[in-house]
């Protein structure tokens, strides 16, 4: 039987929409529902993959199907396509299974023609609306299938209206619109060197095809990245009748929503032109007018649509964004679909819809999407205004959020700047280290030219809800000049930028911005997330501020807490390096000596702004040259610091250098050379909670050795903290119950977690260090390379973004499994920056991880993530 591929309306329903896309499925619906559409077919997303399996070509079944149910809509129409004298006109459609609105492309009035135009006017007695009908064809088919610009055929128009003195593309008059098409025929064979496509069987096939290719448009490919969509689904294609909105003042177009899409008003919401077609109103040419206003000029179509919208968001149960033609009176309904809408919307309307009785809590919390939050905690730029704004470059959205400020290219600038000035800053680096540390503090966000989604920027920035833009490769830096250039544009200190960290885009000059809001409905609504979820929620923080700020966002306790981020402070760091550069066991005990009140203070300040919450921390883990400086002068700075002379402190420095640092001398190696640093770290993690649990509050510290490979590494370093531990909580005569566990970073760890499970009361998977080690890519790097896998569809996502379920999945897997066989209780987690990505949540729980740990600012985030995780798995 031969393999169908184009699907008539009627043939079709909602529950295709794998196959005949979103916008199919609907107008499938919408047939079903006896509701005005146009009628016409669908040829499916398995022709899209057809047609790239056949070297872009549309076979020969998929034309004669196509052919066929082009004679049944002429049976339907009563009209007859490529005819002289009633011709039947079709718009040509993409339809992906998830809404890409904007980012694929359309072709409307196909079938004209220069005999079909006059058929048309004869047909219709309205010749203006023919020959306007023909000159968008033109221009549209030029752009779409030919590829020739549209901003040529706009010159020729605008050239027109000035010669006639006029200003609006309705004052022109049928002569005017056959000078125009004669023009815009001439420009084509000026541009292609053939004569505009007069056969409309060329024009339908060529149509299909290019709807197909704008599957693997630019735009549609950074949308289908940005919001998940894998690019192995394709497009379907919908050719549809053409209904008229041009065709005089008893006939308009618009687009409306059921409820507002801004705040999620139950209020119909939209705009719509009057003798006019569906580009008009996006293209602003014309000023639409608001929907409300139709009520006047057309009482009886308007009391229609209400019906329908209603109709339709009842039969949908969710907000609706519908398409509507009026063709001399008579109302048309050309597509609806879910609205796209606002984090605050989206929370609102799943509220109310959940308040009307059309949905349960279950229903309602899938409504919305858990990145769409991101955008309710950060600060971003007024739409409006960011509409207007030129971008200057794009790199890699690190950290959500926006800000503006001056550019700065160090961190003592900013400091400085901030702090005497009272300026906002942007620091713009190569790429930053821990030594930028307060420069990041003091700035409103950090641009980078190199690193990637866990680089050292980005993880620092989402962890203090900073906004970042990273991997920003076509800046280049002049630190002497104290500027950077991004093709002839030169930005020099001072001058000021914005950055977008939700898109990664970099504008030059101020965006005006607007502050996150919260409603009654954010709190009811999460609480409802908090009731269903059983993953626990976590958060990566490293000091009493970023604790605080995790609980209000509902944290239920800390998986990571990275000890090496306390000494960055500037008051801090000289100790610290003290203790690196020390020339011996006596030396480098004192230096931990002066460190140790410092660990202690911090781990008092985190345990209680955690209160009864578990805490996890993890040992010193970065190699030890990170936090030296590398420069001459900063190198110069630190001898006289530390009396030293700059030879003997270069030298140290030089041979603290590693070929691979990130697979070198750190984590658990920098234990086992130096334990004295193990317990230093244990004699203040353990004291803080004796000190703590004297103000009535339950400690819980968890203390977690770093790139664990082999259970002996383990073995050792667990001795060296129970005998420290232990002593110190018998002669304080207060009873504290610590454990002590691993990340599981390597695949050797992975692959026996069996052993390691013997010794580790915990586990918890580093996914940014197991990922970087399973694919052997460096992180800081792989976004040098990885656009080239993209745009290869090599892969469809970072696997430093989005946890890789396959590869990296595996090992977690198999890990989980092991250390469960050998201790059933044993506490599993993540504490990876995959922690907080909703698709990797659900990985997670279907793992039945213990808890996922993000940073502070996605904890709403993952708390949502891991509900829908609960309700889709039960659906299943």
């Amino acid at each position: 039987m031969e393999k169908k591929y184009v699907y008539m309306f009627n043939e079709g329903n909602s529950t295709m929409r794998n196959i005949l896309g979103g916008k199919g499925a609907n107008l499938a619906e919408m047939t079903n529902l006896d509701l005005p559409v146009p009628q016409g077919f669908t040829i499916s997303t398995e022709a899209c993959t057809n047609y790239y399996e056949n070297s872009q070509k549309i076979s020969s079944d998929i034309k004669k199907q196509i052919e066929d149910s082009l004679k049944k809509l002429e049976q339907i129409a009563k009209k007859k396509f490529g005819d002289d004298e009633n011709p039947l006109l079709v718009s040509v459609r993409s339809g992906a299974r998830a809404s890409m609105p904007g980012m694929m492309d359309t072709i409307l009035n196909l079938g004209l023609n220069d005999s079909s135009v006059e058929g048309l006017a004869e047909a219709t007695k309205n010749p203006r609306f023919a020959y306007d009908s023909y000159r968008r064809f033109i221009q549209m088919y030029s752009d779409v299938v030919e590829n020739v610009p549209k901003h040529g055929f706009e010159s020729i128009i605008d050239k027109i209206k000035t010669k006639k003195e006029i200003k609006l593309d309705t004052e022109l008059n049928v002569e005017d619109l056959k000078e125009i098409i004669s023009t815009f025929k001439e420009h084509f064979k000026f541009q292609k060197n053939f004569d505009f496509p007069q056969d409309s069987a060329e024009q339908i096939f060529k149509a299909v095809e290019a709807v197909f290719r704008s599957w693997e448009n630019p735009r549609a490919i950074v949308y289908r990245r940005m919001n998940d969509i894998p690019s192995s689904w394709g497009t379907a294609v919908n050719v549809q009748m053409m209904v008229f909105g041009n065709m005089g003042d008893t006939s308009g177009t618009g687009v409306a929503f059921t409820r507002d899409p801004s705040t999620g008003e139950n209020k119909l919401y939209g705009e719509y032109l009057i003798n006019a077609q569906g580009e008009d109103v996006v293209a602003g040419v014309r000023t639409p007018e608001p929907i409300s206003t139709l009520e006047k000029i057309m009482p009886e179509i308007y009391k229609q649509f209400v019906e329908i919208s209603q109709k339709l968001e009842k039969h949908y149960r969710d907000m609706q964004d519908m398409e509507f033609t009026i063709e001399n009176g008579k109302l048309y309904m050309l597509q609806t679909r879910n609205g796209k809408r606002t984090a605050q919307a989206a929370i609102n309307i799943a509220v109310d819809l959940f308040d009307e009785k059309m949905l349960s809590k279950n229903e309602a919390i899938l409504k919305v999407e858990p990145k769409q939050l991101d955008s309710l905690l950060h600060p971003t730029f007024v739409p409006s205004v960011l509409k207007k704004s030129k971008v200057l470059t794009k790199g890699l959205p690190a950290s959500p959020g926006a800000a503006c400020g001056k550019v700065y290219f160090t961190a003592e600038d900013c400091v400085e700047v901030a702090k005497s000035k009272s300026e906002k800053v942007i620091l713009v680096r190569l790429e930053t280290s821990p030594e930028d540390i307060e420069g990041m503090v003091s700035s409103e966000g950090i641009l980078t030219v190199r690193g990637g989604m866990t680089s050292h920027a980005a993880v620092v920035a989402r962890g203090m809800g900073k906004c970042c833009v990273a991997g920003c490769g076509d800046i280049k830096i002049n630190y002497e000049k104290k500027e950077f250039s991004v093709n002839d544009i030169i930005i020099k200190e001072g001058d000021v930028i914005s950055i977008d960290g939700g898109t990664g885009c970099v504008f030059v000059g101020s965006i005006e911005m607007q502050n996150p809001e919260f409603t009654g409905n954010f709190g009811i609504f999460m609480s409802w997330a908090d009731g269903i979820r059983v993953t626990k929620i976590r958060t990566n923080a490293d000091t009493p501020e970023d604790a605080k700020i995790a609980r209000d966002f509902g944290a239920e306790g800390i998986g990571l807490c990275r000890t090496e981020h306390m000494f960055f402070d500037k008051e801090r760091i000289s100790h610290f390096r003290k203790m690196i550069v020390s020339k011996g066991l006596k030396q480098r005990k004192d230096a931990l000596n002066e460190i140790f009140p410092m660990q202690r203070s911090d781990f008092e300040g985190v345990f209680k702004a955690m209160q009864d919450f578990p805490v996890t921390i993890r040992l010193l883990d970065p190699p030890l040259h990170e936090f030296l400086p590398h420069s001459d002068e900063g190198i110069k700075k630190l001898a006289d610091d530390m009396k030293l002379s700059f030879d003997e402190l270069k030298i140290t420095i030089e041979s603290l250098k590693e070929f691979n640092p990130m697979l070198g001398h750190r984590g658990c190696r920098l234990a086992i050379t130096y334990p004295e640093i193990v317990i230093m770290q244990t004699r203040a993690i353990i004291e803080a909670a004796i000190n703590v649990s004297k103000e009535n509050i339950k400690v819980n510290p968890e203390i977690m050795v770093p790139l664990v490979g082999d259970v002996n590494e383990l073995k050792y370093i667990k001795s060296i903290i129970a005998e420290t531990a232990d002593e110190i909580i018998e002669k304080s005569g207060i009873k504290i119950e610590y454990t002590v566990g691993t990340m599981i970073e390597t695949p050797r760890a992975a692959i026996l977690a069996d052993e390691i499970a013997k010794e580790a009361d915990f586990f918890s998977f580093g996914t940014n260090d197991l990922t970087q080690m399973a694919y052997g890519f460096s992180r800081d790097d792989a976004s040098k390379f990885l656009e080239d896998y993209y745009v290869k569809k090599i892969f469809e996502v970072d696997p430093f973004a989005r946890l890789d379920q396959k590869g990296v999945g595996s090992f977690m897997k198999i890990a989980s499994d092991l250390g469960r066989k050998t201790k059933p209780d044993i506490k599993i987690g993540i504490c990876g920056e995959h922690g907080g990505d909703p698709q990797s949540i659900e990985f997670c729980y279907k793992l039945n991880l213990n808890y996922v740990s993000c940073s502070p600012f996605r904890v709403p985030v993952a708390r949502l993530a891991a509900a829908q995780a609960k309700i889709k798995s039960e659906l299943e």
